[in-house]
């Protein structure tokens, strides 16, 4: 029989996207609110393309609720899937797991979704179309077991669907949960396996298909652009697929190479035209931007005399286009200078980069320029010390790389009126 279901995963519905104040012009409201919308995204999507269920590959909720809203929330909206026809299947993961959840345990789910049960595999069959989804949630949030192992043989003349939350096999970035290999699914002899955990849409393998769609929605800039679901097509038992954008707000990195900008607002120019280029691309949805400056150009000594200014006429920009906001800028750019050729002169720049030179390749008197700034480095709040440009004072990779950034920023000072020959 033919039929479309709609593959999702790791929804972490009302989420709290924490380290938002921090973010200045961060439409805070709006983000808080995103999962929600992301979500009704989703169940939109189901009802556009008459599907005939959906499944969701665990961490529906990011954990236990503050309160019930969020669960109302969920209620509301699977009900008009009920209302449809259209069923849900779902397996708990390490955010959702019962020993993390305790007010959901309350709420009685509609007719028509399931909830996989945590204690062993279950099987639900669907004879109307012919398929069998299989699937176990977590038992407990640090589960390190290969759930997959004990999940049942495929029945015979079903579309068979394996539902798992796990971190797979190669996916380093990922807590170790519910690991397993491709061959020990593959072994199993369904037709596909609905993933989540991994935050990033992949398609591991097509003979059986083996997804993680991504989560529905990108939290923080690290989570970069579309985000959404898959809508599986079973025609005459093949299996095709197609990735639907469904998130509400969207990260995005900007990587503007400066090389060819002849001055600072050839590089302010590139940069529009980089944040319009993601904002056309997004729709009407918000779009969060990491603008990185970078390349040998020019326009360096200009941007390295006057950052603050630049950065604010980044910022500018990109409130122009009113749907766009900087997340963070980072300008790496470097002179077209020859450094070598400048640590032979015989004078004080010559002599400053020399000095420089041979600190970077020492890291005890790294570490000994280190201690005097701990002292102030301990006063940073929290916030700023789990960011990703926080100073790691005791680690001399990023000591060297604060002795190369003296450079980039003195060079143009100490050039400044043509004496770069």
């Amino acid at each position: 029989m033919d039929f479309k279901f709609v593959h999702s995963a790791d929804i972490h519905l009302d989420s709290p996207l924490r380290g938002l104040d921090r973010y200045e012009g961060a439409p805070t409201e709006r983000m808080r609110g995103a999962t929600r919308r992301a979500f009704e995204n989703l169940i939109q999507l189901c009802l556009d393309e008459n599907a005939a269920f959906l499944v969701i590959a665990g961490d529906l909720y990011d954990g236990d609720w503050p309160d019930y809203n969020t669960g109302l929330f969920f209620l509301s909206q699977v009900k008009r899937l009920r209302d449809a026809g259209i069923g849900v299947y779902m397996v708990r993961g390490n955010h959702d797991t019962k020993s993390k959840l305790t007010a959901s345990l309350s709420l009685r789910l509609p007719e028509g979704v399931v909830d996989l049960s945590t204690s062993k595999p279950e099987t639900k069959v669907l004879d109307h179309l012919g398929v069998a989804i299989h699937g176990r949630g977590y038992p407990k949030w640090n589960t390190t077991d290969d759930l997959s192992a004990a999940y049942p043989r495929p029945l015979d003349g079903y579309f068979n669907i394996g539902l798992l939350h796990t971190c797979a096999e190669s996916h380093g970035d990922h807590e170790r949960y519910a690991p397993c290999t491709l061959d020990g699914l593959t072994s199993k002899g369904y037709s596909y396996w609905a993933l989540g955990h991994v935050h990033a849409r992949e398609v591991l393998r097509t003979e059986p298909w083996i997804v993680f769609p991504g989560n529905l929605q990108g939290r923080h800039a690290r989570e970069l652009g579309p985000k959404g679901a898959s809508v599986v097509t079973v025609e005459d038992g093949n299996v095709s697929l197609e990735h639907r954008p469904l998130d509400d707000v969207r990260w995005v990195r900007c990587e503007v190479d400066a090389s060819k900008a002849a001055s600072a607002d050839d590089v302010m120019d590139l940069v529009r035209i980089s944040l319009k280029s993601e904002a056309d691309g997004a729709n009407d949805r918000i779009v969060g931007a990491r603008v990185m400056v970078h390349g040998a150009t020019d326009a360096h000594a200009a941007l390295a005399h006057d950052p603050e200014k630049y950065r604010q006429e980044i910022r500018a920009a990109a409130n122009d286009l009113e749907r766009v906001w900087v997340e963070k800028i980072k300008v790496s750019t470097r002179s077209r200078v020859d450094v070598d050729a400048l640590l032979n002169r015989d004078d004080p720049v010559g002599g400053l980069l020399r000095s420089l030179k041979e600190l970077r390749n020492d890291d005890a008197a790294l570490m000994a320029y280190a201690r005097h700034f701990r002292d102030l480095s301990d006063k940073l709040p929290d916030e700023y010390k789990s960011t990703d440009d926080a100073l790691r004072l005791d680690e001399p990779a990023a000591l060297r790389a604060l002795v190369d950034d003296v450079a980039t920023f003195l060079l143009p000072e100490l050039l400044a009126g043509g004496q770069e020959s």
